[in-house]
């Protein structure tokens, strides 16, 4: 797949690319190929139609502190800086995958079959003239509080994680890119939840491709898979320690979906994200835990990050 992901974009053929959260499944789908497929997917913000509501039963509390509790004593040990902890919580939700996917206010949107549905407001990578660029976000906040865009800043936790994923990304772009520099740190998005407004705090990165990048997507694509900023940092043990702390499969839920239109590409981290399975829905979120983090807060954060835009 990875020779297909190259020789595709080498002839400019369009494509759609999404890819599980540890690249061990990549999906390609040309557009005569997704003609055929029950696929819908949106590259470009769209409107709200209408609020809708759900019904989550999270994960108590006890229960995510212990896998908090364990995070902290492995980053106690020097074993991970940062580590992005994610849950699933069964939702009630009486729309269709489709519906969720159609009423959803998003940057990015998937719906894949009726598997799952995912509407991102994270871009992954995009790459335009030759220029990469990524976008990690890091640090939320609810946009009620007052001077909500003060403290989230000037926070010295968000601002310790953010730099963490920032410097993880500068990294991973090294790999691919040259000349990679940190263009905006740490602006603010405002992301719409229903029944609440977030602030995010996201920072952009870019590099310098080589001319030849097409011949080489492939490779370069899944190089830079997992997605830092959904991981941790070092990447490496820190995937480790999710695989041990964390009680179910993440799967597609915080992979990468994009597509490439013939000559640059765009795509985006999955994150809010429902999964259909036979017993019901079930939606999958989290956040960065670093050794400064308060479980009851971070608790708060996976809970806010459940809801249909």
């Amino acid at each position: 797949m990875i020779n297909k992901i190259s020789t595709l974009a080498a002839q400019g053929t369009p494509f759609l690319l999404i890819s599980d959260f540890k690249a061990e499944q990549l999906l390609v789908y040309t557009l005569d190929e997704l003609e055929k497929e029950d696929i819908d997917f949106s590259m470009t913000p769209t409107a709200q139609i209408d609020q809708s509501t759900l019904k989550k039963s999270p994960l108590d509390y006890i229960s995510y502190k212990k896998g908090f509790d364990t995070i902290i004593e492995h980053i106690k040990a020097g074993e991970t800086y940062l580590l992005n902890y994610t849950c699933e919580t069964p939702i009630v939700c009486d729309l269709t995958l489709q519906e969720i996917y159609q009423k959803a206010h998003a940057k990015f949107k998937l719906r894949f079959k009726e598997s799952f549905v995912c509407f991102s407001p994270e871009r992954f990578i995009k790459i335009e003239n030759d220029t990469i660029s990524t976008y990690p976000m890091k640090g939320t906040i609810d946009a009620s509080i007052e001077n909500a865009e003060e403290k989230i800043l000037n926070d010295e936790k968000e601002m310790a994680e953010h730099i963490m994923v920032v410097d993880l990304l500068r990294n991973d772009l090294g790999i691919v890119a040259s000349d990679i520099r940190v263009e905006n740190f740490r602006y603010i998005d405002q992301l719409h939840t229903g029944e609440k407004t977030l602030l995010q705090v996201s920072s952009k990165i870019t590099g310098q491709l080589p001319k030849a990048w097409r011949q080489e997507f492939g490779s370069i694509i899944t190089s830079l898979l997992p997605a830092g900023s959904i991981t941790g940092t070092p990447k490496k043990s820190t995937l480790k320690i999710i695989q041990e702390v964390e009680t179910h499969n993440r799967g597609f839920f915080t992979g990468i979906f994009g597509f490439f239109d013939g000559q640059d590409f765009d795509s985006a981290v999955m994150i809010r994200f429902i999964e259909k399975r036979k017993e019901g829905y079930l939606y999958k979120s989290g956040g960065g835990i670093t050794l400064d983090s308060k479980a009851d807060l971070e608790y708060q954060e996976m809970l806010d990050k459940i809801y249909l835009p």
